[in-house]
């Protein structure tokens, strides 16, 4: 039996989602197949051993990595092998690479991809410049750094339009992202997301749907899903709309496409996944204008697992249970 370390929580602002969808992971698992621990990361960034999801103070058992041992040291003195890390991570310190390298380091396969792709993924920046490279139509934007010049409203409405999204370059779950069409609403905007990243990312606001396709599998041998729709409850999907109990946002899979277009989405999403060189998994994010252009919006290497979630939903309607669909991350890690 492969003994299976799930990790969640951390230190970035989606460590509330990160829980939820490891709950969901957990009780997915086949308990008959995997023995499963479960490694809390709190937000100050240690690592513990937990009984369950009830109880995530007060744990004296910290989870210490023995690196090119493939096992932990814990608390109590007693050693931890593993054979798989899951990391249920979003964000800084989870799916940025960091702990990725680190499983490297510790010899420990990780579902997911490893260190190149999550560093290209999570910069919204970098992800762009990679994509474009490969051909696909990226939204319009330009980049601000924390510390520079603030960025002109005049010369951002020239270049992307007078609607324009203001978002950390770096976080995910629409975290500190903002919708402006006017020079206060920029500028407080702009200090918003600089607060939370050092690096700011201005797009042009594309009017279209939200469209959303997944991946399963490894860079030389994976499937795609066919595409997804959020239909957010709101102007646009913020974090709000995707998670407050109270949201009417809907997921809605597949998607109302005709079957060229589907099939082209389809296509550009597995440009994109050979670009990154991703592995295991990811959800690919687009626009689609009334014109028929496919804008691609941003890459995620460890989507959401929660209930109302695109990727498990994705695979749910191509016939893989919530279950099944966890057991094959595990085995192509």
């Amino acid at each position: 039996m492969k003994t299976v370390l799930l990790l969640f929580g951390g230190e970035s602002s989606e460590h509330e989602v990160s829980i939820a969808s490891a709950k969901n992971v957990y009780e997915a698992i086949d308990q008959k197949e995997y023995d499963v621990s479960l490694g809390y990361i709190d937000k100050t960034g240690r690592w513990w051993l937990v009984d369950d999801f009830a109880d995530l103070t007060g744990s004296q058992n910290e989870l210490w990595p023995v690196l090119g041992g493939g096992w932990f040291k814990l608390g109590d003195g007693s050693d931890l092998k593993i054979d798989v890390i899951l990391p249920i991570l979003h964000g800084e310190h989870g799916e940025d690479g960091t702990v990725q390298g680190l499983a490297e380091l510790l010899h420990i396969p990780m579902v997911g991809s490893g260190v190149e792709a999550s560093v290209v993924s999570i910069d919204k920046e970098l992800t762009k410049r990679v994509v474009e490279h490969s051909g696909v139509n990226i939204v319009p934007y330009v980049s601000y750094r924390r510390g520079e010049e603030s960025p002109v409203w005049a010369q951002v409405v020239e270049k992307l339009g007078e609607t324009i999204f203001v978002k950390p370059a770096r976080l995910g779950s629409s975290v500190g992202v903002s919708k402006v069409d006017n020079e206060v609403d920029f500028q407080t905007a702009i200090i918003e997301a600089a607060r939370l990243d050092d690096k700011v990312l201005i797009e042009q606001a594309i009017i279209g749907r939200e469209i959303e396709v997944s991946v399963l599998g490894n860079v030389t041998d994976f499937s795609v899903s066919e595409p997804g729709e959020v239909v957010p409850d709101r102007e646009f999907y913020s974090y709000e709309s995707k998670y407050d109990s109270e949201s009417k946002s809907k997921v809605v899979v597949p998607a109302d496409l005709p079957k060229d277009k589907a099939d082209e989405f389809k296509a550009v999403t597995r440009r994109i996944f050979e670009a990154i060189e991703g592995k295991g998994l990811a959800r690919v994010d687009f626009f689609l204008t009334p014109a028929g252009k496919i804008y691609f919006s941003e890459v995620n290497t460890m989507p959401g697992f929660t209930n109302i979630s695109m990727y498990p939903k994705s695979w749910q309607a191509a016939g893989i249970s919530y279950s099944d669909l966890v057991s094959r991350l595990i085995e192509l890690a």
